[in-house]
């Protein structure tokens, strides 16, 4: 095994409380059985219920986000002066309180999964309703009545709250530089809206790493990640180009990686991962400069998409 200071390390990590805007860049980060704690635990739907991303709004990559510092405290608990603050250009500040909100709002739809969500109230709705121009609301997971699983093919059991697929997504620093080699004007990893991103390994080496330990952690590869429009979409001034998704077309595509499977069209970039170690009431952390140990490793990039 590899002397531990020669191990890859954990650089940043990512949480992202509304789906669809900034995250927010931690020092360590509490760990539940769908993400990390926060992550994707707001949504904004339209006035049918569906999700409001930025293949459609561009403009929620301009929204910021901000909790308490202690809301990654473990066993931290929100009380009456606890809020997620939401600003954006042009707009008021708005605070959302962390307790539940009492209203539920049913019918809303994320991809495959539909079902009931609390709902944030009348202020929150007029805030995103105004700013996207059109009606809106914003809704958190209910995790008391609510379950969402995610694709029964790659990780039977696991779920995940408004996520698009898995609980973790994991990226390398590495993968990152190889690609801005080949782009005329470098992109930030905040295209790519990792959980995790690591350094001190080969370029793309995460593509095939099925059992990695971070610190006492195991996590499992389960699917190399499909990329949307969303890389395309330049997260400081939400204008979408061509880049990096041309460039990944050349070396990142299906046709390039599993010529002999379907997806072909698909561009991958990072792994989206499970961790097995997670039980309720037995909270975990990871933080940065822990070091990753990869146990086992994906024989062929076929392997990582059956």
């Amino acid at each position: 095994m590899a002397e531990k200071e020669n191990l890859p390390k954990v650089k940043s990590i990512f949480v992202y409380p509304i789906k669809s805007c900034r995250g927010i860049s931690l020092s360590h980060a509490p760990l539940a059985s769908t993400g990390f704690r926060w992550d994707r635990q707001w949504l904004v739907v339209n006035s049918k219920g569906r999700a409001c991303t930025q293949r459609v709004d561009p403009k929620l990559a301009l929204v910021e986000v901000e909790l308490p510092n202690d809301a990654f405290l473990v066993g931290w608990k929100p009380n009456k002066s606890s809020y997620l603050v939401i600003r954006a250009p042009g707009m008021d500040e708005l605070k959302v309180s962390l307790c539940r909100p009492p209203q539920t709002c049913d019918g809303v739809s994320v991809w495959e999964w539909s079902g009931s969500a609390l709902d944030e109230g009348e202020d929150a709705s007029k805030w995103f309703t105004n700013y996207l121009g059109k009606p809106s609301r914003l809704v958190r997971f209910n995790e008391e009545s609510e379950m969402r699983p995610v694709d029964p093919t790659y990780a039977p059991g696991f779920r995940v709250l408004f996520s698009d697929g898995y609980p973790f997504l994991l990226v390398s620093q590495e993968s990152l530089d190889s690609l801005n080699e080949l782009l005329e004007e470098p992109v930030p990893i905040n295209r790519f809206r990792p959980n995790i991103l690591v350094e001190g390994c080969e370029p793309f080496s995460e593509d095939l790493w099925k059992e990695v330990k971070i610190e006492n952690l195991t996590f499992h590869g389960v699917k190399l990640c499909a990329r949307c429009k969303i890389p395309t979409i330049n997260q400081e001034n939400a204008v979408s180009a061509s880049e990096p998704t041309k460039t990944l077309m050349k070396f990142r595509s299906g046709k390039m990686l599993h010529p002999s499977r379907k997806g072909q069209g698909q561009v991958y970039f990072g792994q989206n991962m499970i961790c097995h170690d997670l039980h309720v009431g037995n909270e975990k952390i990871i933080k940065l400069g822990d070091s990753l140990c990869v146990i086992k490793m994906f024989a062929s990039y076929d392997d990582t998409l059956t």
